[in-house]
């Protein structure tokens, strides 16, 4: 039962139960969960406006921004006010390790956003050019999207003022008014990040090009995927070439390209992304100049004059799971002792109503990388590191706030279940 003390008023669920093993569990202690019920955070854009950024009026991305101004309705100074302070700093939407791919660097947040599908809801566009309403962008921003929570993450929502000019300039047609660059069409972005090591199996190459492509010249024979059939290097005739489900530029945002790999399941193995500018079949721009592709490891490719393949590789490596997953916490722990009647049933205003523990879904949105309501700056779990996550703060009766969990109970949760639970957070907190 759930003890209702003003001392317990803060805690956030309760979870009666003992174990043995994993697989042999009794429940028999009244246990509440003292993590704490996100405050604006996270979200596949939104994720965006926390943390700070690189300048942004030339970065070198083969196009210019207008100087900066007041925040206004349009891109070149959104970027500057708003994703460029808030979004690209290491760790957060910047570099190989942005939350679901999304980075908000000058040279990479309009070809990753305009038309692009969210990773999280493939059915929603990031910003959806003309419908801010359905744009996944808005919806994480104001709280309305239907997976995960709030952005921005771990700091106050943005003011709904600084919302609406982002809406309107969605509503105005998500427009990109950065001046075109003059030299040969280049690569400007490209996602997965090259070099980069993948625990998770990319659904979309994305590929942004300083300039407008010609449409029909990014297609198979230009735009390859291929796989190095398991022995990391290319050129020796092993290598697997991966079949597209789409290949397309975007008509939203025709400087965009993407490689879908919808429905198509990646091995574990270093893949190889070629855009091709010599040969019998390459990419051009509308006036028929060739790619500029040489990529020597940073944006944009090219040395400036046309022609020359751009190639870059990553490697996927599948989660890599030690112990039990979150379906095994949830079976033997969440689902049976945490989601009864007037504890972590989701919906409810406060604590401990207001964190949904029902499934294995509910309680990864409402725990990984969700903020303490109780403690401020803390994280209930915090992928890869159990000492930080409040969770086990909570569980092992060392967190600044409160008492130790369960609450109300003599008993602690036993050592063998927290090990697991910090095993699960140890793997990377994975869904």
């Amino acid at each position: 039962m759930y003890v209702t003390s003003p001392s317990q008023a803060e805690n956030e669920g309760s979870i009666p139960f003992t174990r043995s093993s994993f697989a042999n569990r009794i429940l028999f202690t009244p246990f509440i969960m003292n993590i704490s019920r996100h405050s604006p955070v996270r979200s596949v854009l939104a994720i965006a406006f926390l943390t700070g950024f690189l300048p942004a009026c030339d970065g070198g991305d083969g196009t210019g921004l207008p100087p900066a101004g007041p925040l206004g309705p349009n891109f070149s100074q959104i970027q500057v006010n708003v994703f460029t302070p808030n979004c690209a700093t290491t760790g957060c939407h910047f570099g190989a390790g942005a939350p679901q791919g999304l980075r908000l660097d000058a040279a990479s947040s309009f070809a990753l956003l305009v038309g692009v599908a969210s990773t999280e809801e493939s059915s929603v566009l990031r910003v959806d050019p003309g419908d801010p309403d359905n744009s996944y962008l808005v919806q994480k921003l104001e709280g309305t999207a239907s997976s995960g929570a709030q952005m921005p993450l771990n700091a106050p929502a943005l003011a709904q003022a600084t919302i609406d000019v982002i809406r309107q300039w969605i509503s105005d047609g998500a427009i990109d008014d950065r001046l075109p660059a003059s030299d040969p069409i280049r690569v400007t972005s490209l996602s997965p990040v090259p070099g980069s090591m993948l625990n998770q199996f990319p659904t979309q190459i994305i590929a942004a090009f300083s300039r407008e492509p010609d449409a029909s010249t990014v297609n198979g024979t230009t735009f390859i995927l291929e796989a190095s059939g398991g022995d990391t290097t290319f050129g020796d005739g092993n290598e697997i070439t991966v079949a597209a489900a789409s290949i397309t530029v975007l008509l939203a945002n025709p400087r965009t390209a993407v490689f879908d790999l919808t429905g198509i399941l990646l091995a574990e193995d270093t893949y190889r992304v070629r855009l091709l500018g010599t040969g019998p079949s390459i990419i051009l721009d509308l006036a028929a100049n060739a790619l500029d592709g040489e990529f020597a490891g940073t944006f944009p490719s090219g040395d400036g004059i046309e022609g020359g393949d751009f190639e870059a590789v990553f490697t996927v490596m599948g989660p890599v799971i030690t112990g039990p997953t979150l379906d095994d916490i949830q079976a033997a722990v969440f689902g049976p002792t945490c989601s009864s009647a007037g504890c972590h049933t989701g919906g409810g205003a406060t604590l401990p109503t207001i964190m949904d523990l029902t499934s294995a879904q509910a309680s990864f949105d409402n725990l990984v990388n969700v903020a303490s309501l109780q403690m401020p700056g803390a994280i209930r779990v915090l992928p890869g590191d159990p000492d930080n996550s409040y969770l086990i703060h909570k569980l092992e009766g060392t967190a600044a706030v409160g008492g130790r969990m369960p609450a109300g109970s003599p008993n602690p949760l036993d050592p063998a279940t927290i090990a697991d639970i910090r095993q699960w957070i140890t793997d990377g907190a994975m869904r």
